[in-house]
């Protein structure tokens, strides 16, 4: 944990668009640097490319430009290529969809029972709680760590049953961090679970939600018997540009993935469409069979650049953790210590003591996630900071923030009210409705 002084050497002129504005929403999407625009833009004015489906020189330059940076982004994760292939996607939220799609497919292959297991842990952000409606009902919320670890023990816990008796393929999916929060959750999961003897987590899969995570810390996946089988990221919450995500498979367990039914331009070889239909999918890779239609070349470009530019100016994310671990122990330290004349905390924040510290990068990320009250003990509509915030140019987060577990648990918002306050008219991004009976509808977040 310490301050990198490099930052101040460089933050006018690499990034001339933040002066006179605190920009603290970088779990949404952090702040590109001008180096790395203006060395796409010379790319892009040195070289001619085109779509690389076509077999023309500037089509086979962009396809290799394509391969190549392919192979950086791996490396950028310490994923070695022999055991990992790399799926180009619009955000994170379609590599999480992906993986999804294709484990309800292959649960429809079986008519006596066309479905599959998804357990999901209550910190997950909406994309991984969305595959839940893809299990035909077969599907379980993790309330908090223990019933994991329950769960991977196979001992019964808290829920009163063994979950996934029927051994049907099951699918596991939590985030590395929470994207509320800020809490890192355990990454050694993903091995226990693969090494668990029991039937049930034999067919067992695990997904990563590492969109919020890889934003201020290094995503490891040296050690392929450790690694999700699945991994999510978002680019742009890393480099700030381009607007991609990908999803990074264990080839292992890339098999799953084949069971997806739909196919796009690009990923088969042939086709018949009149009186029978037949198809030929592209298998040399998996990617070869998964990114439908024309890749987004131009951004893929752009992401080598990216990668380029935040390591001649970060080093590497270790520096990018330790800087934002220290700004985040400061932040929460000192938010924390505020209140108002009475003694009143002016400052409510949410986060989990006993398993996360800020200040330790292994439990705790840049993140700070609060609501204001007055002196009198009551809230200031999440809304309304926002607003003045943005006022003063400072530029925040507030709302739900997709992650309807971490605010029902940490707000103590049970379900009927959750109902209660639909029928009433509240919606997602409500402005007018920010406090219900005395409690909060969302949150203000900080991410560094």
């Amino acid at each position: 944990m310490a301050y990198n002084d490099a930052v101040e050497v460089f933050r006018d002129t690499e990034y001339p668009m933040m002066k006179g504005k605190v920009y603290l929403d970088h779990g949404g999407s952090t702040i590109y640097a001008k180096s790395m625009i203006d060395d796409l833009s010379k790319n892009l004015m040195s070289n001619l490319y085109g779509n690389p489906h076509s077999a023309s020189d500037p089509a086979l330059l962009s396809g290799h430009m394509v391969d190549s940076i392919r192979i950086q982004a791996l490396e950028f994760f310490r994923a070695d290529p022999e055991h990992f292939d790399l799926i180009f996607t619009a955000n994170a939220t379609a590599a999480i969809k992906l993986v999804g799609e294709s484990f309800r497919d292959l649960a429809a292959s079986n008519p006596r029972k066309p479905s599959f297991w998804f357990g999901y842990h209550k910190d997950a952000h909406t994309s991984i709680v969305g595959v839940r409606e893809l299990s035909n009902e077969n599907h379980h919320c993790f309330i908090n760590d223990d019933e994991v670890e329950d769960w991977l023990n196979d001992q019964v816990g808290a829920t009163g049953k063994l979950l996934n008796r029927e051994g049907l393929p099951g699918l596991f999916a939590y985030p590395g961090q929470s994207n509320m929060t800020g809490r890192r959750l355990p990454l050694g999961w993903t091995k226990r679970l693969r090494e668990c003897s029991a039937p049930s987590h034999q067919n067992t899969y695990s997904l990563l939600d590492a969109a919020a995570l890889a934003t201020t810390t290094e995503i490891d996946l040296s050690d392929p018997d450790s690694a999700p089988d699945f991994t999510a990221v978002s680019f742009y919450k890393i480099f700030g540009f381009p607007d991609l995500g990908a999803l990074i498979v264990r080839k292992k367990s890339g098999h799953i993935l084949g069971w997806r039914k739909y196919f796009g331009g690009g990923t088969v070889n042939g086709l018949t469409v009149m009186y029978e239909s037949s198809v030929q999918r592209k298998d040399t890779t998996l990617h070869d069979s998964l990114e439908d239609g024309t890749l987004p070349f131009h951004s893929i470009i752009a992401l080598g650049c990216g990668i380029d530019s935040h390591r001649r100016l970060y080093g590497s994310m270790k520096s990018i953790s330790q800087h934002t671990s220290f700004l985040a122990y400061r932040l929460y330290h000192g938010m924390k210590s505020l209140t108002h004349y009475n003694g009143v905390p002016l400052c409510v924040i949410y986060n989990d003591p006993e398993r996360s510290t800020y200040g330790d990068a292994t439990t705790q990320g840049a993140t700070v996630a609060f609501n204001i009250m007055r002196s009198d003990g009551t809230y200031i509509g999440h809304h309304i900071v926002e607003g003045s915030a943005n006022a003063k140019r400072i530029y925040l987060r507030s709302g739900g923030l997709c992650n309807a577990g971490g605010i029902a648990s940490y707000l103590q918002i049970e379900p009927w009210q959750y109902k209660r306050a639909w029928s009433a008219g509240y919606r997602c991004g409500d402005t007018k409705v920010e406090v219900i009976n005395g409690k909060p509808t969302g949150v203000v977040r900080v991410s560094l």
